[in-house]
């Protein structure tokens, strides 16, 4: 047992540069691709993730000290610290649901795809471990190991179901054909923003020409404001403004305008790097599996990082940073002072765009109401991660009275928790709950091939 928990470790332990590359080459050669052709798709995807994370790394190095003045200045006394992704990561990883989470996820996905109730090949292996967080905090909450496997494995099949029922949404706002996005938080966000969609059509119900914009996104077909609406222009601009909040002066505040002006216009480039190297496993995959499954439509399964080269997702994902820090000061029920994630705010909104057809009022109050949430289950968590991090295996700040961080404010791993609160009467309504998902999936794909 704990060689094989050793083993996992060591493979989760690669990251996206290393494991995603080296899956990418694995798919291939499974699907038929020339070796030659498999290893340069790996590499390039490789390159693709390496690219953003560069350009996403400008947001640390200019948009991070803006965020701590922003934080500083706001006077927030909140007990509750943001220590980043990483600390739920590690949680989610280190409990034994979390060490064999690799090779169980990828036998769900398998059988999903074995019972055609799923079109999706999730080869995003990193971000197994938003999986293995719900399976986590159902294993502090119960200490059984059964409950844990059943609510990650419940995770991963309903993100495998909203994956293939966004992918042509994906395709159609992005430009991503082939691609679905099966990554854990990011299909959180999926009922939410369509449910607030449907909102917004009720209060900004279509016209006779079928524009459906609200107020604000007419007003922004102005000529005038059309040029503001370049990612270029309005890097910038957002940049600059935010640098000036915090008091910096104009060349520092040019500065950090500069550097989100690239941002804007590097990341979309990233993106198309990354599915430069995608598109020829796709296409065999596409070949490989139709073949096999009686000329079935395929998916490859991404992290959700794709979806960020969308110029409104990168707008809002700026002015998030403020309206998150007045959310965290008057919110009910929150505890957590934004920090470590706090620069992150796009992986927040990234299927907010794609609802909302790129919609820049649609996606910016979304995105208020999912940070919202976000700092609610983030601070309802804090408890359990603190716990976690007291044995030693991550730092607590000096002063803080509990740690927690944004990337825990799971929507789904929220309800998963509450579920099992109910014991076995949980696992019955689960596991009945992932049958009839799975069936009526199943059903809608079948429907979909006979057309």
């Amino acid at each position: 047992m704990e060689f094989l928990q050793s083993i996992f470790s060591v493979i989760s332990g690669l990251g996206n540069y290393i494991m995603v590359p080296v899956m990418i080459f694995i798919v291939g050669l499974i699907v038929r691709c020339k070796p030659g052709k498999a290893l340069k798709a790996g590499i390039t995807v490789g390159i693709g993730l390496i690219g953003l994370d560069l350009v996403m790394g400008l947001v640390w190095t200019h948009i991070s000290p803006v965020a701590n003045l922003l934080v500083e200045n706001f006077n927030l006394n909140l007990n509750t610290i943001d220590t980043g992704w990483a600390t739920a990561a590690a949680l989610a990883f280190s409990t034994t649901v979390g060490s064999f989470i690799i090779p169980f996820i990828i036998v769900v996905n398998v059988a999903m795809i074995s019972l055609k109730a799923t079109k999706t090949i999730n080869i995003d292996i990193w971000n197994y471990w938003h999986y293995a967080f719900s399976g986590a905090v159902v294993y502090l909450l119960t200490k059984n190991i059964l409950f844990a496997f059943v609510a990650a494995a419940t995770h991963c099949i309903v993100a495998l179901v909203i994956a293939d029922r966004t992918a042509d949404q994906v395709h159609k706002v992005m430009g991503l054909p082939g691609v679905s996005i099966p990554q854990g938080f990011a299909v959180t966000e999926y009922p939410v923003f369509t449910l607030l969609d449907k909102l917004y059509d009720m209060v900004a119900p279509k016209s006779k020409e079928g524009d459906s914009s609200s107020t604000i996104e007419k007003v922004s077909n102005n000529k005038v404001l059309n040029v503001l609406k370049d990612p270029v222009y309005l890097g910038l601009i957002l940049g600059v403004l935010l640098a000036l909040l915090v008091g910096y002066d104009i060349k520092s505040a040019l500065t950090v305008g500069m550097s989100m002006s690239a941002l804007m216009f590097l990341l979309p480039r990233m993106v198309k790097v990354l599915m430069e190297g995608l598109l020829p496993i796709s296409t065999a995959a596409k070949d490989f599996m139709s073949k096999k499954y009686e000329g079935s439509e395929f998916l490859i399964g991404m992290d959700s990082a794709i979806l960020l080269g969308h110029p409104t997702t990168l707008a809002v994902a700026l002015l998030l940073i403020p309206i998150t820090l007045v959310l965290a000061m008057i919110l009910p029920g929150n505890t957590t002072l934004p920090l470590g994630d706090l620069a992150s705010t796009a992986y927040f909104v990234s299927m907010a765009s794609v609802i909302h057809n790129g919609k820049f009022g649609r996606t910016l109050v979304s995105g208020t109401v999912m940070m919202g949430i976000v700092l609610v289950v983030a601070s309802f968590f804090a408890p359990q991660i603190t716990a976690f991090a007291a044995s030693g295996a991550v730092a607590i700040p000096e002063g803080a009275a509990s740690i927690t961080a944004l990337s825990a404010g799971n929507l789904f791993a929220f309800i998963l928790h509450w579920a099992f609160k109910l014991k076995y009467v949980g696992l019955a309504v689960v596991i009945a709950l992932d049958v009839l998902l799975v069936i009526k999936h199943r059903q809608t794909l079948a429907k979909e091939e006979n057309k």
